[in-house]
């Protein structure tokens, strides 16, 4: 699982992996969350692989966004 580059230096987000329609996301905590298309909508996994890859701002979508925050698998 790739990490992830917290490129602001204060993510709670580890390590993260995807495929087309889900991504993984490993939180510093140790706890792992799956979302899917099914789960937290397509627009939204699209957005948080960008933002995965970017190496920022991935933490606060989840946290800003209820659809996601509680959208895991």
């Amino acid at each position: 699982m790739p990490k992830y580059a917290n490129r602001n230096g204060n993510s709670g987000v580890d390590s993260y992996e995807y495929g087309n329609d889900w991504i993984v996301v490993t939180f510093t905590t140790g706890s792992t969350y799956r979302y899917s298309y099914r789960s937290a909508g397509a627009e939204n996994i699209e957005q948080m692989k960008i933002l995965a890859d970017a190496g920022s701002g991935l933490n606060s979508f989840i946290m800003k966004n209820p659809r996601v925050r509680k959208g895991y698998e």
